[in-house]
């Protein structure tokens, strides 16, 4: 009976993910907009709203942001941004299919 029980709260769990990943897209949202139309070049400040975002790039618009972050970030330290992007292949995407190929970030 256990057997039967863990997969049902696993499911639960990812249901309430999914849904607290919705929930958080505006503010992720204002939050990259912000970084980019003021042309924010603090590094620290960058990295942590990448580190956040990572967590929840399972998630098709975080990934978005995640992604325009990215191509924002790479004229500021394009080294840190090839890191982050070898960060969300190695959690996400080993064969490199969503975010972009060869290191290329892809338009979107």
């Amino acid at each position: 009976m256990k057997n039967k029980k863990v997969p049902n709260e696993i499911e639960t769990i990812l249901k309430e993910l999914k849904s607290l990943t919705k929930e958080s897209l505006p503010l992720s949202s204002n939050i990259v907009d912000n970084i980019i139309v003021s042309n924010c070049k603090d590094e620290k400040y960058i990295e942590n709203t990448l580190d956040r975002l990572l967590d929840l790039c399972f998630d098709e618009d975080i990934l978005y942001l995640y992604r325009k972050l990215c191509r924002y970030y790479y004229d500021i330290n394009p080294q840190a941004t090839i890191n982050y992007i070898d960060f969300y292949k190695e959690m996400y995407d080993p064969y490199f299919e969503n975010f972009g190929k060869n290191g290329v970030i892809k338009n979107g």
